[in-house]
């Protein structure tokens, strides 16, 4: 009971092959609850089709993956459809934000919301204060309170990010993964960034991949370092970029920023 209490996420023995390639080869990663978990790695080492498969955009060719929430039963994540994993309470936020720049920050955290996925029906949704209280509890949280009023296309590129993680914190999730956050961000928007996911794994556990390893060493409590697919080596950030081999294979290649995706 112990283990389970402590670990939100058990990827166990997951294979992939893609007509005959090895995208990722019998790897084994427990995500502790309440923590910030770092994929990184070479060009090609199996990052993003990892977070492919916990949230089934791809189907593994062996293994499984298991998912422990507060107060309920575990669940077995592999086999399961993409819809059924995000009401699970796991969200996924891609690369490039996705947000509707015609529609205002508020209209945007309104779709967002669990139940009112339709974009007509949202638009004409009048918000309870229950909800308005919680959209604009996660917009101060990201520091866009005073930008609610404001149309998404006019945002600049950091407070995009910062608007498609508040969607996905304003469902609530017990785990949510972010694919490259700090990409095209300067240092200021990238250190308040991390802050933000500090401030966010409070609550929610977060799964990043991640090419800058400024913005690693800054909020990192777990790294797992992937390498052709297999786990190279998994522990504390500061244990793990000190490792030889990882220089060797990782750091060495593109220096300590950049680690391709």
């Amino acid at each position: 009971m112990t283990d389970i209490r402590e670990h939100v996420l058990k990827i166990k023995h997951i294979s992939v092959i893609f007509d005959g390639f090895k995208a990722l080869t019998d790897v084994d990663i427990n995500v502790k609850r309440n923590s910030i978990h770092f994929f990184i790695g070479p060009n090609g080492a199996g990052k993003t089709t990892l977070l492919d498969i916990i949230c089934a955009r791809t189907k593994p060719t062996s293994g499984t993956v298991h998912y422990y929430p507060l107060g309920r039963n575990a669940v077995r994540l592999t086999g399961m459809k993409e819809y059924q994993i995000v009401n699970e309470g796991i969200g996924r936020k891609f690369q490039v934000p996705s947000v509707f720049t015609a529609l205002t920050v508020m209209e945007n955290m309104v779709l967002s919301l669990k139940g009112h996925k339709r974009v007509w029906e949202s638009l004409f949704y009048k918000l309870s204060d229950k909800d308005e209280m919680a959209i604009m509890e996660v917009l101060r949280k990201v520091g866009l309170a005073d930008r609610a009023d404001v149309r998404a296309g006019s945002l600049a590129h950091g407070e995009k990010q910062w608007l498609e993680i508040a969607m996905q914190l304003v469902q609530k999730p017990e785990i949510i993964m972010l694919d490259e956050p700090a990409a095209g961000m300067g240092k200021p928007e990238t250190f308040r960034t991390g802050e933000l996911l500090k401030e966010i794994k409070k609550d929610c556990t977060v799964i990043v991949v991640e090419h800058d390893m400024d913005f690693v060493k800054q909020i990192a409590d777990t790294v797992t370092v992937l390498h052709e697919g297999k786990v190279l080596m998994e522990g504390a950030v500061d244990e793990v970029l000190a490792d030889q081999t990882v220089q060797a294979v990782y750091l060495g290649r593109g220096g300590e920023r950049y680690a391709g995706n």
